[in-house]
């Protein structure tokens, strides 16, 4: 309950630290983000850029509405200007005349350079670094994706993000752990690292760190926490990020932010009506689908080039990627293309299609290649069939002889109730106790000896069982093997091992036994971990309800049963370590 309250309290005091943050804006550290794999870039179209004007700053090519220069004329808008500092080696994009670097610009987004809040402290709790993040987009047409992920990074660290202007937004992420070995690489979901989603529309936030206990208990493999939004494709969590010192700046380096930009807040029927629409001949009106209203432009089907540039996108001409048959005839129109078939052949032309066909031709060449492939088809789907019916059949053979050679007729000619009306031992198929183990599955496997193997089964009903499997048979002890099982299954008592039933179509008996899930006495009383479960009086517990059962063993059930081999490896324990005697009689 105090660590709760202090998860509260630590929690409150920053969301009101980053509400004052929010409101005055601090200024965004400088950093450089490095280009990866993005979606397709208008500025792979033809004719990009305003005629006249700057086509590329260092490594980004600049398409229209976006344009080089501040108020060089060449976008359709103050925000939309790229300003290009030649300073550095190559040049730098970055938006309008602010210090958000472009790492590239596509079909409704930009990707800008990240910024990482950071707080690092001394093994005896002193920050010795720290540094808040704050971006305001309010008055622009650029807001935050919802592609983005709030993410926090390290053991002992928690961070409030706080968002307005389009979209009011408060959120919490929370990341703790006490050792390295808890993390698990690849996933962000609270030890070592937590991760929170944007909505759509926002278009400021502000955000800083905060700790528990200053990293004093984790310091020796994580002495920073990290907090940032960026791309959720472009970051994946590593155990060794903790450590690593380079973190922040490789952060910046390949996790950019995605934001969402749209033209004007108006929607598309609004916007047609207005003398500055932006959409040009042969393209369509797509309405922004943040909430916060402005469109885009994309060329019409069958067009391409720059939808917001006169004269408009231009007409592909499909017959260049020769969408026709070999025989076919292609007639581009605008917008689309049609196939004819030439002099001397039938069909629509199209290679998607039926294509064209000779007409009148001596040997019907496709006919029979249809019909000798749908014959072959025939055979081999036959013989198939042929093959797997003699295999099934073979083994359903092999299973009913080991059934009879096992005693299955015996067990089957027993009555299938004891006296007073309890069930006896289910029959199992084979193929049940298969699909019950992943066909006897390594990781199935509970446990070896030289009695054989046991596996952990999973039956339909859904219930979990204990599949023991013996090395080897005396095939003259089958009368006497078969009597035990109707006598074990009759075994009712809570602190005995159920034995549920057996499978007789196997080279070898299989046994199928209740599952007790918690292992054995001896494993918990000689592993030091486990010690603390078993005061005195859990033991005494455990040791009298062990000797009731031996004593319903040997004199209350119907046919005493000597148990022959009593140690405490052969006592188990189920989920609420109620003692489970197993191993006795002979069939174990």
């Amino acid at each position: 309950m105090h660590i709760k309250m202090l998860h509260q309290t630590a929690l409150l005091l920053l969301l009101s630290h980053l509400s004052l943050a929010l409101a005055d804006h601090p200024p965004p550290i400088s950093t450089t983000v490095a280009a990866g794999p993005h979606p397709k870039s208008i500025s792979e179209a033809a004719n990009t850029a305003k005629p006249g004007c700057q086509t590329k700053c260092g490594n980004l090519t600049v398409p229209y509405p976006f344009g080089i220069g501040l108020n060089s004329g060449c976008s359709i808008g103050p925000w939309f200007d790229v300003n290009c500092d030649n300073s550095s080696s190559p040049p730098k994009p970055f938006i309008a005349s602010g210090n958000l670097e472009i790492v590239d610009i596509s079909d409704g987004q930009v990707r800008i350079k990240n910024w990482v809040a950071a707080r690092c402290y001394t093994e005896t709790g002193n920050v010795t670094r720290q540094n808040p993040i704050a971006i305001n987009f309010t008055g622009t047409p650029y807001s935050f994706s919802d592609s983005n992920r709030f993410t926090v990074v390290g053991c002992d660290d928690l961070a409030v993000i706080v968002g307005s202007s389009g979209r009011n937004f408060t959120s919490g992420c929370l990341s703790l752990c006490s050792q390295s070995s808890d993390i698990i690489d690849g996933f962000c979901t609270g030890i070592g690292c937590c991760q929170v989603p944007l909505p759509k529309g926002l278009r400021a936030f502000s955000s800083a760190l905060g700790s528990l206990s200053n990293h004093t208990r984790i310091h020796s493999f994580d002495p920073c926490g990290y907090a940032f939004i960026g791309d959720q494709e472009r970051f994946q969590f590593r155990t060794s990020d903790l450590q690593d010192t380079g973190f922040q700046n490789r952060t910046i380096q390949n996790v950019p932010i995605v934001i969402d930009w749209a033209i004007g807040n108006g929607t598309c029927d609004e916007a047609k009506t207005s003398a500055d629409f932006a959409c040009r001949e042969n393209s369509v009106c797509i309405g922004s689908d943040t909430g916060l209203g402005g469109y885009r432009c994309n060329c019409s089907e069958g067009y391409e080039g720059n939808p917001y540039l006169s004269p408009g996108c231009t007409d592909i001409n499909e017959c260049e990627s020769n969408p026709c048959d070999e025989h076919g005839i292609c007639t581009n129109t605008p917008g689309s293309y049609s196939c004819a078939c030439g002099d001397g052949y039938d069909g629509d032309g199209r290679k998607d299609g039926r294509g064209c066909i000779a007409v009148n031709s001596g040997f019907p060449v496709i006919k029979f290649s249809v019909g000798f492939s749908v014959g072959l088809l025939s055979i081999f789907i036959g013989v198939t069939w042929l093959y797997f019916g003699v295999k099934k059949r073979k083994l359903a053979r092999m299973r009913e002889k080991f059934f009879q050679q096992n005693g299955g007729l015996l067990l089957k000619q027993q009555s299938p109730f004891s006296e007073g009306g309890a069930e006896t031992a289910k029959i199992f198929s084979a193929e049940e106790l298969e699909k019950a183990t992943n066909n006897y599955a390594e990781d199935r496997i509970l446990g070896r000896g030289g009695y054989g193997t046991v596996y952990k089964g999973i039956l339909p009903d859904p219930r979990v069982v204990a599949i023991k499997k013996s090395r080897i048979m005396d095939q003259s002890q089958i009368e006497q093997f078969i009597n035990e099982v109707i006598i074990l299954t009759q075994v009712n008592h809570r602190n005995v091992v159920k034995l549920l039933g057996c499978c007789l179509e196997s080279e070898v008996p299989l046994l199928v036994y209740e599952f007790i899930s918690n292992g054995t006495l001896f494993h918990h009383i000689h592993n030091s971990s486990q010690m603390s479960w078993f005061a005195w009086k859990d033991r005494l517990r455990i040791a009298a309800e062990a000797a009731g059962a031996l004593a319903y063993l040997h004199s209350a059930a119907s046919m005493p049963i000597i148990h022959r081999d009593v140690k405490s490896s052969n006592i188990l324990l189920d989920d609420s370590y109620t003692a489970k005697i197993s191993d006795f009689g002979r069939l174990d």
